[in-house]
């Protein structure tokens, strides 16, 4: 798997994340409308004409949902066993039609668990950042994460 485990994050290390995607106008819409969020400065271009950015702004949790997603890949894929949640997120600017977004993680911190001898929790902070190298996305992330001798010992008790 390309994901690391949890003895492989180094707190204070940070991911570049290869990744990039441009945001189209119909992810936008197709996001907003699945998840019934019909606020008019994301769908009605008239509207939007009369607000603050002059243009809609695409879904924030569209771009919470793509930042993160971004990261497994090099971070969690094949080796969490499950997100235990946002602490915090932040959207400090907007993401239009056309942005191209990228994303960077950086290891905050991780201990093992007091439950589970197989695990640690890793805190990762996801920043989502546009070709105006401006942070769009700022996300503090919590995951359990297998330990690699809980992978191995699996792995040889299947064979």
């Amino acid at each position: 798997m390309p994901g690391l485990y949890f003895e492989e994050f180094e707190p204070g290390a940070v991911i570049e994340h290869a990744t990039r995607r441009t945001v189209t106008e119909a992810d936008n819409v197709l996001f907003s409308t699945l998840t019934l969020n019909l606020a008019p400065l994301h769908l009605d271009a008239e509207y939007s004409k009369n607000t603050i950015f002059g243009q809609r702004l695409v879904n924030s949790l569209f771009i919470l949902g793509l930042v993160s997603g971004v990261t497994v890949p090099d971070t969690t894929q094949g080796t969490t066993l499950g997100n235990l949640g946002f602490q915090e997120v932040k959207f400090p600017n907007p993401v239009f039609h056309g942005d191209t977004i990228r994303a960077r993680t950086e290891i905050v911190s991780k201990r093992e668990s007091k439950s589970r001898g197989d695990s640690g929790i890793v805190v990762f902070r996801h920043l989502g950042i546009n070709q105006r190298d401006e942070i769009v996305c700022d996300a503090t992330r919590v995951g359990l994460m297998l330990k690699r001798s809980a992978a191995d010992q699996a792995a040889t008790a299947a064979s």
